[in-house]
């Protein structure tokens, strides 16, 4: 049974930063591709960032310069570093494995 629990997420002021986790069970994490999502209030889910199974990753146009994703194989974890947080990146944030399995979610709020 793949599990996908997240962590790290609250309220920060504007210009902040967060580091999201996500740690993954059931699943050989090594070998898959992961991804954070986020979705806010009245709005679609959309992609955020991703990262292959070789390292190579992809942010977001409204995020890059500001996130980083990373993964540590040996932990089964993979990280969103947030910096320079901007109200419009309150929502939730949900990470994904292997193109199929979510996470429950962290919410993460962006106000003075």
């Amino acid at each position: 049974q793949v599990q996908l629990v997240e962590s790290g997420g609250g309220l920060v002021q504007p210009g902040g930063s967060l580091r999201l986790s996500c740690v993954a069970s059931g699943i050989f994490f090594s070998t898959n591709g992961m991804a954070w999502y986020r979705q806010a209030p009245g709005k679609e889910r959309e992609l955020v960032a991703a990262i292959t199974s070789a390292h190579i990753t992809h942010h977001a146009d409204s995020v890059k310069g500001r996130f980083t994703i990373s993964r540590d194989n040996a932990k089964n974890t993979v990280y969103l570093q947030m910096n320079s947080l901007k109200p419009e990146d309150t929502a939730v944030y949900y990470c994904k494995a292997a193109g199929t399995y979510w996470g429950q979610g962290t919410q993460v709020t962006v106000s003075s």
